[in-house]
């Protein structure tokens, strides 16, 4: 038997719900990571979760960082020291912390012990009774609203600018304020692939989307790649915004196209579906490692790959062509639409970045514009809701743009007639808030 007073080993960090959410928001706080891909890749390390787990684990990730202020400011009240710079304990805090004040189903004894324990095991008993007596005065102060909570974690600026974008109502759906539960929507969106899902009954009976035609939701858990279909090249796993803003091109069969910001693509495959095998299809990012996923996925799903150019528009066109008969200009932007979800990008927004942003992504426009054809159509579009990033940039490029009603027949049902505008939000689509411009190149 090991000797206590010879320094046994303390006990290891258990593998569960709370631990691998401590380690994800962990990475978050210190490398920048986004939580998505965080979270996956720490699930995929613990096949042992079962779903249950999986499911407690998304919720706190996602919970924190909705609440992180308002967990922070009551952690923080009973810390008259002030807390840990410690990263890993301070993780185990918030998490602790979110079970206390925001979940029902936890009892907070159980989230008070089961912190203590994971900070025992990796920091020792000193700061494991730091812990502990902070989290039993989180827990004797009482519990407060989500909707509280998330709209405490939002800075004042952004909170403003939202409402006076979309209105206080929509705000809030973006935030995430209004849900039941810290993942707000437990569903994923895919987009069918020509006809071949036809055959595959999970994807002949999914949910349908509200915006795009295409999109089926799907409950959330487990590997799509590992489903039925994928590796035959029935669906593409996609937001429901981003299928809108592809099919909002219009792209028809033999055009040349253009998607000037591509990424990794998944934009880039619906329109070779659109314009067919056999059209000039370009795909343009500024990270070549990103066009290389396109080409990949093209493969997967037995298109076409398009040409590609590694290119900054911000400050030239590079080897792209012009004459283009339509331009895609999904820009760079803040992903305030987007906040629901990703709500860790309140972790490095600031004030001074919607309009840099924008002065980016107006560079963009015009460049990328320059190259349709005079009359051809030119579509702008940013998953931010904010009027610098969205009305502002459109404003400033009137004299080689001109606003012109969408040309998109599969979006009728979703475009008023002769709309030249369009924004998604979460109350009236379902979808991630995204605003959409439409336009002919002047002569």
């Amino acid at each position: 038997m090991a000797d206590p007073a010879k320094g046994a080993r303390p006990p290891r960090e258990v593998a569960d719900a709370r631990s691998v959410s401590a380690r994800v928001l962990e990475r978050v706080q210190r490398d920048g990571a986004y939580a998505a891909a965080a979270l996956d890749a720490e699930i995929q390390r613990h096949p042992q979760l079962d779903a249950r787990d999986r499911g407690l684990a998304t919720e706190i990730v996602y919970g924190v960082l909705r609440t992180r202020g308002a967990l922070v400011s009551r952690l923080t009240a009973h810390a008259p020291r002030g807390l840990p710079e410690d990263a890993r304990v301070f993780a185990h805090l918030l998490v602790a912390a979110y079970q206390i004040l925001l979940l029902d189903r936890v009892p907070a004894h159980a989230a008070v012990d089961a912190a203590v324990d994971a900070i025992k095991a990796v920091r020792g008993d000193k700061v494991a009774g730091f812990a502990n007596a902070v989290l039993r005065k989180v827990a004797a102060s009482g519990r407060v609203s989500r909707e509280e909570a998330v709209l405490e974690n939002v800075p004042a600026w952004l909170l403003d600018e939202l409402t006076r974008a979309v209105g206080a109502e929509e705000a809030r759906a973006l935030l995430g304020a209004t849900g039941g539960s810290a993942e707000v929507d437990p569903r994923v969106a895919i987009r069918l692939v020509g006809n071949r899902y036809e055959s595959i009954d999970w994807l002949s009976a999914a949910e349908k989307g509200r915006a795009s035609p295409l999109a089926r939701l799907i409950p959330r858990g487990g590997s799509l790649a590992r489903r039925e279909g994928y590796a035959e090249g029935a669906f593409v796993v996609q937001d429901e915004g981003a299928q809108v803003v592809a099919l909002a091109l219009g792209a028809r069969p033999g055009e040349r196209v253009l998607d000037a910001c591509a990424g990794r693509g998944q934009k880039t495959t619906l329109l070779r579906e659109r314009v067919g095998p056999s059209a000039e299809l370009w795909a343009a990012d500024l990270y070549a490692e990103k066009l290389s996923t396109q080409v990949r996925e093209m493969a997967r799903l037995g298109l076409v790959p398009a040409k590609t150019a590694a290119v900054d528009l911000s400050i030239g066109t590079g080897e792209l062509p012009g004459g283009f008969d339509r331009v895609l200009v999904d820009a760079p932007c803040t992903g305030t639409g987007t906040l629901r979800r990703r709500p860790e990008i309140l972790l490095r927004l600031g004030p001074e970045d919607p309009p840099r942003l924008a002065v980016l992504s107006e560079a963009i426009l015009r460049r990328a514009g320059s190259l349709a054809r005079p009359g051809g159509r030119v579509v702008f579009a940013v998953c931010s809701v904010l009027r610098d990033e969205c009305e502002a940039v459109v404003e400033r490029v009137g004299e080689l743009l001109e606003p012109a009603p969408f040309d998109a027949p599969e979006l009728a049902s979703l475009i008023a007639p002769g709309a030249t505008e369009l924004r998604l939000s979460p109350e009236r689509h379902g979808t991630d808030g995204f605003y959409m411009k439409s336009f002919v190149r002047r002569g």
